[in-house]
């Protein structure tokens, strides 16, 4: 475990943490590759400066103005010596992120030109990729690849004419931390001499944690781009490097913004003249950012107050990628197989990043899914990339994913930013941690800890995916209903001896409202906004409106009345309603003409919401389709002891059309399935479990199950084996379990969310890495059971 030397620890870094970074207590942040935090010194240095004087907009005459005006000069200076640039040979563009620096860039290019070539390493980012869309012809290289390109011969097609060529590479791959030699830039330039070569470097990844020499001698790039906030944390600003011999491409650019022009003409003709004294005043459009440069030079001075220089850095985070990379790269199973399966170089071994790159596999050799790790990072605190790291060539290579793979994983509908799981047995990105100058040693250690404690399986399992039943479930009642008429929001109890409707869609009344987002359009949630837990309905059929009051502490009471009855006129017209987004799907719904009753779940909640309602039958004469899988409704589909590949690895989307499968589960806005059930002795289990640990009971509200079922001499996860369901006269199928997600954690009753009871599921209820309670049902309707109905207190009855 212990690194080989090659990186040193900065045990300064223990004294400063909790003074510098406050906002880094009791959280493992290790997605420095991201963004790295400021510190505390840095903003209120840059508090006392911008309040105690007056800084001006820069296109004056004005004393403030002028002082900004040298304030940004000398920040650009000494922005050029901290990367080891001559002013010479370089000028330093402000631009708002390095995104903005290659699409610059790309602007000079098009415009200087007829066209261009473009050539882009594998591992080069989303952005420095997209400049591809504008050339003539776009390559994308290999590692492989380097050694012919370096010695000169062309990868592109013999029917292109010679013309100029611009090659992009990243100085450290912001994926998985392999460093890329900067003597590129030179040889890419010598070997080209035929045609005329750019280069443009990304250096957001590698300047985040490393000295940047500009001045080497291998070190020619034309253009240079990186994020200041990667190696500061702030301000959220970026820079473009640009070598003074390649300024020329910008000559023709044609847009021109204020500040770039010392004279405009535009009464009767169309004349300007451009700024040309230095390439940054033609490039820098509108009013710079001044405060945020202002507040790099301060970054300067905090950076190397607490850290001394970009090399102390770059050797305490590698002593840390060292020691992390050992450990991962050690850790087994109970069966010998290995937990980790990780992407990036053996930092003691190669020049690589503080960046490991990896994905988990259970003592099987199944993939565990991104978002059931994540699930329970967010709960222990410990922050980390997971997905594609806007790395497409990169993650391409890394996990052997085919063009028609990736195609084929768009059309399932995983896309980038969105959680995933493992597709077509192959993961659907990585798992990415990454350090930062004030990273510790109890960072690398509480991420290695987690992964011991939730991932590692220490004893194989044995079992022939039969279930192990001592018992046989007796006396079994229907002991509760709720129905939860807004989506994520509280639940109303049905009262005993009220017998409740059931209808193709599920219980009447459940999950036909939703909250919308006012500028997303994306249904809120509890994962998001607890306080939804607060807002109790209440149904009152006399009065025909939907009551919700907030139950918040210390608030002061207060409700809002919302109509049962679907009459339009409650509604805004039908040019008003809108598109939102529930678990992937697009709804059309309907919103309420009455302000008083969105400022009411907007105050609440405290964003800016819409309440919606989506009629049973939703758009046109179409419900929502569910996505589970019929074909887990089987006595094998789920054991407590599985053998391999004895539970389907993924869920599949929906059928295109109500042809494909004309049983399917129809939905209004719950998740999954029409009905969620689960058993009372199995929430005994799991708390006594959790009390034996030193947790809290939780709630049987925690899982907010539409139907609960007791009974005396019952025993635990009998539910598990059960087809099918019969409550008094009605009958359900049992579809699935339940794939649960942080939102158990959030208490019912005060709206504050706790780590219990997923921490104790996901330690004994996590099958091929997902994490299951209750289960899934659909109610088996028929013509003759057209008012079907269930009440508390009915007889229940299970087939195995």
């Amino acid at each position: 475990m212990e690194p080989n030397g090659r990186g040193r620890y900065n045990h300064a870094v223990e004294s400063l943490r909790s003074t510098e970074y406050p906002m880094l207590q009791d959280a493992t942040y290790l997605d420095h590759a991201g963004s790295t935090a400021p510190s505390k010194t840095l903003m209120q240095d840059l508090a006392t400066e911008l309040t105690s004087t007056l800084y001006g907009n820069p296109h004056s005459g004005s004393t403030p103005s002028q002082l900004s005006t040298t304030r940004i000069d000398d920040v650009r200076l000494r922005l050029l010596n901290f990367f080891n640039a001559s002013s010479s040979q370089y000028d330093l563009v402000f631009v708002a992120n390095a995104t903005a620096g290659i699409k610059l860039v790309l602007e000079g290019m098009r415009s200087n030109f007829d066209s261009f070539r473009y050539a882009y390493h594998q591992a080069c980012h989303t952005s420095v990729i997209g400049i591809r869309e504008e050339a003539v012809e776009s390559i994308c290289f290999s590692n492989q690849d380097v050694p012919t390109i370096l010695e000169g011969e062309s990868i592109f097609s013999e029917s292109t004419k010679p013309m100029p060529t611009l090659y992009s590479y990243s100085a450290q791959s912001h994926l998985d931390g392999r460093q890329y030699p900067i003597s590129w830039t030179r040889q890419l330039k010598q070997a080209h001499t035929s045609e005329r070569a750019y280069t443009l470097l990304d250096c957001a990844s590698y300047a985040s944690t490393s000295p940047l020499d500009m001045s080497h001698p291998d070190f020619d790039a034309d253009f240079v781009v990186l994020s200041l906030y990667k190696i500061f944390g702030f301000p959220d600003l970026g820079v473009l490097l640009v070598k003074n011999d390649a300024a020329n491409i910008f000559n023709k650019r044609k847009y021109f913004g204020g500040g770039t022009v010392d004279l405009v003409v535009c009464s009767k003709e169309n004349w300007s003249a451009r700024k040309t004294s230095f390439l940054h005043e033609a490039l820098e459009d509108g009013t710079l950012p001044f405060h945020n440069i202002i507040a790099a030079g301060i970054a300067l001075d905090s950076q190397r107050r607490l850290y001394g220089s970009m090399e102390t850095v770059k050797q305490h985070t590698r002593y840390l990628t060292e020691r992390t990379y050992s450990a991962l790269t050690t850790l087994r199973h109970g069966n010998g197989r290995p937990v980790c399966h990780v992407y990036s170089d053996n930092p003691a071994e190669e020049l690589s990043g503080p960046i490991i790159a990896l994905n988990l596999r259970n003592q099987f050799g199944q993939w565990t899914s991104l978002e059931e790790f994540e699930k329970l990072a967010v709960l222990k605190r410990i922050h980390v990339r997971t997905g594609s790291a806007c790395s497409p060539g990169g993650i391409a290579a890394a996990l052997n994913l085919e063009p028609w793979e990736l195609r084929q994983n768009f059309s399932a509908g995983f896309r980038c930013g969105m959680d995933s799981s493992a597709l077509n047995g192959k993961p659907a990105g990585v798992i990415r941690v990454s350090f930062g100058a004030m990273s510790t040693e109890a960072d690398a250690d509480a991420f290695i800890s987690f992964v011991q404690e939730f991932f590692q399986e220490h004893h194989a399992v044995v079992g022939t995916g039969e279930p192990t039943i001592t018992s046989i479930p007796t006396s079994l009642s229907l002991k509760s209903i709720i129905v939860y008429p807004i989506k994520s929001c509280g639940g109303f109890v049905v009262p005993d001896g009220m017998p409740w409707t059931l209808q193709p869609e599920g219980l009447k009344w459940d999950r036909e409202w939703c909250l919308v987002h006012q500028g997303s359009g994306q249904a809120l949630n509890q994962k998001r906004y607890p306080k939804m837990a607060l807002l109790k309905p209440t149904i009152d059929f006399e009065a025909g409106v939907l009551r919700v009051r907030y139950a918040g502490q210390g608030e002061p009471s207060c409700q809002v009345s919302v109509p049962l009855s679907a009459d339009p006129t409650v509604f805004r017209g039908a040019d008003n309603s809108i598109f939102s987004r529930v678990c992937g799907d697009v709804v059309s719904a309907q919103v309420y003409s009455d302000n008083a009753i969105h400022s009411f779940f907007s105050d609440v909640v405290g964003a800016p919401c819409f309440l919606a309602r989506f009629p049973p039958g939703g758009k046109g004469q179409e419900s929502r389709l569910s996505k589970l899988l019929t074909a887990y409704n089987s006595p094998s589909a789920f054991t407590r002891n599985p053998i391999p590949g004895s539970f389907p690895s993924d869920v599949p989307s929906p059928p295109d059309s109500d042809s494909e499968q004309s049983d399917a589960p129809k939905l209004l806005l719950s998740n999954e399935s029409p009905i969620l059930m689960v058993h009372s002795a199995s929430i005994d289990a799991l708390n006594k479990t959790i009390v034996a640990n030193g947790g809290i009971e939780v709630s049987p509200a925690s899982f907010r199950a539409n139907i609960i079922l007791s009974g005396p001499g019952n025993q635990a996860w009998s539910e598990d084996n059960w087809t099918c369901v019969r409550i008094g006269e009605q009958t359900f199928s049992v579809l699935a379990p339940c794939r649960r997600c942080q939102m158990v954690c959030v208490d019912q009753e005060t709206g504050e969310k706790g780590q219990e009871p997923y921490l104790t599921l996901a330690k004994t209820r996590r099958i091929n890495g997902k994490v299951y309670f209750g289960m899934h049902m659909k109610h088996n309707q028929s013509a003759a059971s057209s008012t079907a109905a269930i009440q508390v207190g009915d007889k229940v009855q299970t087939t195995s």
